[in-house]
């Protein structure tokens, strides 16, 4: 019931609905509005990873807007350069943009992680971006291995991946998207998501991959989709014939209840993906098979970033 003020005074009164009741809930909200004048953030990063000697040396960080790269790390010795990506708002909202770029030259070797969970928040109509464009020279290695995405409910969001490989150049990568913040029950029933990822040697196509998810759509439930699953994963290598033993070595790696698991090969690309009911196990699964591919395809041990464990 509502008030509303006549000749008498005060009255409570039914709610109304005809039409300038419907026309008031049309109307956008006012968080709505002022999302939409909220100017979105614009950063950019730019990393440049070059061989020295026997050190794979952090020789250019250029950054504008809230995206940072504090220092170079060395966890296994001055032959992998280490980079954690910081993004101080903590998630990207509607409007945002983000661009990052990561050369790495002939025989230099990085490893790109983030200190946490990305996220993406809910929007009020506008899209948000995200890029990242990778070049690989000759005999160089890249992995860029960021913890999870999350995708809020009613985001609106592009994520591109650009990667360009020289002869002899590898690139090990994951994305980890979380459609929902699943911890506390919510579903990605609206909003819109789209990827799209390339990588290419030398000109050449490797991989070419495009998709949209509509959030509420069937296809999330779809035996042929993502079966129910909340969270997909998937964990590219490029550059390199795959060996049968790699593909032996990863389709037998447990893997714990619920999850749907499948190690592909293809022309100088190891494709692995996952369907998992919550990002924790999908990451164990991955991180798994990070860690049987590095000695076998990337010739280091694996040695997984303190950051992860924090």
């Amino acid at each position: 019931m509502i008030a509303a003020q006549g000749e008498e005074g005060w009255r409570d009164e039914a709610p109304r609905q005809g039409p300038e009741r419907r026309d008031e809930a049309a109307r956008p909200s006012r968080q709505a509005l002022e999302e939409a004048a909220r100017p979105g953030w614009q950063a950019r990063l730019a990393l440049g990873v070059e061989r020295r000697g026997g050190s794979s040396v952090l020789v250019r960080r250029e950054h504008s807007g809230p995206l940072r790269v504090q220092k170079a790390l060395y966890p296994e010795g001055p032959d992998v350069c280490h980079a954690i990506v910081l993004h101080p708002p903590g998630g990207i909202a509607g409007g945002d943009s983000l661009e990052i770029s990561l050369a790495v030259g002939a025989g230099a070797r990085a490893l790109v992680t983030t200190p946490g969970a990305g996220k993406w928040y809910r929007s009020g109509g506008r899209q948000a971006r995200q890029s990242l464009n990778v070049r690989v020279g000759e005999g160089g290695v890249v992995e860029y291995l960021p913890q999870e995405t999350i995708v809020f409910d009613g985001a609106e969001a592009q994520m591109q991946t650009q990667v360009e490989l020289a002869a002899g150049a590898l690139f090990c990568g994951w994305e980890i998207l979380c459609l929902g913040r699943t911890a506390s029950g919510e579903r990605f029933s609206r909003g819109r998501l789209d990827l799209a990822t390339r990588i290419e040697r030398q000109g050449r196509p490797l991989w070419l991959e495009r998709g949209r998810l509509l959030g509420g759509s069937a296809w999330l439930d779809a035996g042929a989709g993502l079966a129910g699953r909340p969270v997909t994963a998937t964990l590219l290598l490029a550059g390199r014939t795959v060996d049968p033993d790699w593909l032996a070595a990863c389709r037998a790696l447990p893997v714990a209840d619920g999850l749907l698991t499948g190690v592909t090969a293809l022309p100088e690309l190891l494709v692995a993906r996952c369907l998992a009911p919550g990002a924790e196990a999908a990451r164990v699964w991955l991180s798994a098979v990070w860690q049987q591919l590095r000695p076998l395809a990337l010739g280091k041990p694996a040695v997984p970033p303190r950051i992860w464990s924090t």
